[in-house]
Order: C-alpha cells, then sequence, then structure tokens
C-alpha cells in the first residue's frame, strides 16, 4: 500500500470509511428495530396484565355479591323459617299438655319430632350458606358437633382426633358441603347397620391432603350396603372433588375414609 498513488490511496480509505458506516447503520438500523420490538412487546403485556386484572376484578366483584346474596338467604332463613318452626313447635308443645287423648298426644309428639328434623336441616344449610365457614377448622369443627349431636341419644359414644390441621386453610362451598353430605352419609350408616357402640372420628392434613376418617367397631358392611346407593353417592361427590372414598373393613368394625387436595 506504500507504492500506491495518492489517489488511490484516498479512494482506498474512502472506501473503508463507507463500508464501516454502512455498517454501523446497519447496526443501529437493527438496534432501533429491536428496542421497538421490545416496546411493543412490553406494551402488549402491559395490556395483557391491565386486562387480566380487569377480569380478576370482575370475578372478585361477582363472588362478593355471590357472598352477599348468600348472607342474605341464610339471615332470611334464620328470622323467617327459625322463627316460624320455633312457633310450630311451641304450639305443638302447648297443645300436648292440653291433649288427653293418647292417639293425639302420639301424632303431637310426631309433629315434634318433625319440626326438630326441620330445625336441625336448617341449620345444616344456613351452615352451608355462611361464607365464614369455608375453612378446613371450620368443617372440622361442625363435623365433630354435628356427629355428637346426631348420637347423642343412642348408646354409640363418638371419640375424635385430628392431627396437623390448618384451621384457616380455605376450602370451597362445594368441598365443604360435599364432605359433610359424604361425613352425614356415612354416620347414618353406622347408627343404622353397625350395630357399633364406638364412632371415631379421625381428621389429618399433610400439605395439601386432607383426610377423614369414619371408624366404628360394630359388625361390619355387607355386600349388599357395599352396592348401595348411600355408598355409591359418596364415590360420586369425592369423584367430583377429584377425591377418593375407601372402606376398609377393621377387627372389629369397618372405616370410611375420604381423601382430597385441598
Amino acid at each position: 500500500m506504500k507504492n500506491l498513488p495518492l489517489e488511490i490511496k484516498i479512494v482506498y480509505i474512502t472506501a473503508i470509511i463507507v463500508v464501516m458506516l454502512f455498517v454501523l447503520f446497519i447496526i443501529f438500523v437493527v438496534l432501533t428495530y429491536n428496542r421497538k420490538q421490545l416496546l411493543y412487546l412490553k406494551e402488549q403485556q402491559l395490556k395483557e396484565a391491565e386486562y387480566q386484572n380487569q377480569l380478576l376484578q370482575k370475578e372478585l366483584e361477582k363472588q362478593k355479591m355471590l357472598e352477599q346474596e348468600r348472607e342474605r338467604i341464610s339471615h332470611d332463613m334464620h328470622d323467617d323459617l327459625g322463627a316460624g318452626i320455633s312457633a310450630l313447635k311451641l304450639q305443638a308443645e302447648f297443645l300436648k299438655q292440653k291433649a288427653e287423648d293418647d292417639d293425639l298426644q302420639n301424632d303431637i309428639d310426631e309433629l315434634l319430632k318433625t319440626s326438630e328434623e326441620m330445625n336441625i336441616s336448617m341449620r345444616e344449610m344456613l351452615w352451608s350458606l355462611n361464607s365464614g365457614n369455608d375453612t378446613l377448622g371450620s368443617f372440622v369443627d361442625y363435623a365433630i358437633l354435628y356427629t355428637g349431636n346426631f348420637l347423642k341419644k343412642t348408646k354409640i359414644v363418638v371419640q375424635s382426633e385430628y392431627e396437623g390441621i390448618i384451621a384457616e386453610k380455605p376450602i370451597s362451598t362445594e368441598m365443604r358441603r360435599n364432605l359433610f353430605l359424604c361425613l352425614k352419609e356415612a354416620v347414618n350408616n353406622v347408627y343404622k347397620h353397625s350395630h357399633a357402640n364406638i364412632l371415631k372420628l379421625s381428621f389429618s392434613q399433610e400439605g395439601n391432603n386432607f383426610s377423614m376418617k369414619i371408624s366404628d367397631n360394630g359388625i361390619g358392611i355387607s355386600e349388599v350396603h357395599k352396592q348401595g346407593n348411600g355408598l355409591r353417592n359418596m364415590k360420586r361427590r369425592m369423584s367430583e372433588l377429584s377425591g377418593e372414598c375407601d372402606i376398609i373393613t377393621e377387627n372389629p368394625g369397618t372405616s370410611m375414609v375420604f381423601k382430597i387436595t385441598v
């Protein structure tokens, strides 16, 4: 290059400078394009996040309205239906005091029994409707209370235990209600068919895995009852919750085990 004429050297250097400027221009264009693309993607992400937030807000407002409606129905039932059942019970007791005919007294006793059953059913519905009970601790407490009240006039002694339960763990209303209906059916089966004198409720939680076990020391469950509607309904309810329902033969007695992910 030292031997080249000055004019050629100038042309050569100019060409190199032009090429370098062109390369720098290409790099600048690419960087500018990438920056615009990045800004566009961020803008789209912000719009998507804003849209998702709006959907979430609408869903939260919907849930709040549903909870408010549940609370309103619960209060109306307690005030209107509860007062009506109490008044009916008082009137029946008053009539029983005045009745002298044995058949009439028996009829009034049946009326009192029916009113008490209606009162229990109403309390169950009120518990189901109350969104404040949508926790694992509330379910466990109510399950023990219900079983004790249901069997208090029988020879069956109720025992209970729980391990690892996180009381404030939230559960859905559907899950809480289906679990309770399974418990109710299992306890009723023990009362009607087991000839047991002990029923044990066991509740346990490991992480997100919750287990409810109803055990008795009775004569065991027959093949007929294994194929009955009650057991099919319990299995169906647990299946709807993506859970499990198992029958375990003990010595003596039977255990019903319900497992779900909470």
